[in-house]
């Protein structure tokens, strides 16, 4: 992975801890809601719906913060990526999880670089090789779709050294390539993102029934005096 340094972020640590607690959430939610409904402890089913009320608290503002942040997610992201470029090595095993996330983000959306290919320009490795060979996970070629990661070799050299206008490789930056992604896909991310909200205030719907139902019961098998 890469340093400390490279990877800090407030915003993404902080999106990443409300994830983890989500779903540890989650869990502990879905194993009191199934005993609790099974056995008909209000107790137990009280605290389904408030797991369910946080569940639900957590993912709006989750969706206010990156809505109003998401100039400053923009460009924490755009440094995490910039010092991923300039420091890949396909040889690095410790980076090797990474990098291939990248290369397959450079595949699927047809891009290259953060904005642009000739962020790749930064690249120590690059450098060392006058640009005569570029990522493959960029390429537009057919004879490179086989190969997704590490550097390939320039076929015609005019010089003994190249820029990246010489690549054959995608002109579309990846941070255009995902924004126009997430244009695109807006309506189905919009579709999920309502239906598991409408899922989560069901469970809620029927969490409150089943108490009051318990409750109802309990109060029938009471002996009148």
């Amino acid at each position: 992975l890469l340093a400390p340094t490279e990877m800090s972020s407030p915003s993404l640590k902080t999106g990443a801890y409300i994830l983890i607690g989500v779903g540890a959430l989650t869990m502990l939610m879905g194993f009191l809601g199934c005993l609790g409904a099974v056995n008909e402890i209000r107790c137990l089913l009280g605290l389904y719906f408030t797991c369910l009320m946080v569940i639900l608290i957590a993912q709006v503002a989750a969706g206010l913060v990156i809505y109003f942040q998401k100039e400053t997610l923009k460009q924490e992201l755009s440094h995490i990526v910039e010092s991923l470029i300039e420091n890949y090595d396909p040889l690095n095993d410790d980076k090797r999880n990474l990098q291939d996330a990248w290369d397959y983000v450079q595949t699927q959306i047809a891009c290259c670089g953060w904005t642009a290919a000739k962020d790749w320009e930064n690249n120590e490795i690059l450098i060392n090789q006058s640009m005569t060979a570029y990522p493959c996970s960029c390429s537009n070629s057919s004879k490179d779709l086989q190969v997704e990661s590490g550097f390939c070799n320039l076929d015609v050299l005019v010089n003994s050294t190249a820029t990246s206008a010489d690549w054959p490789v995608h002109e579309q930056g990846c941070m255009d390539g995902v924004e126009k992604w997430l244009k695109d896909n807006l309506g189905v991310i919009l579709g999920v993102c309502t239906g598991v909200a409408v899922v989560e205030l069901l469970g809620m719907i029927l969490s409150i029934s089943l108490c009051k139902n318990i409750h109802s019961e309990d109060y029938t098998k009471v002996p009148k005096s």
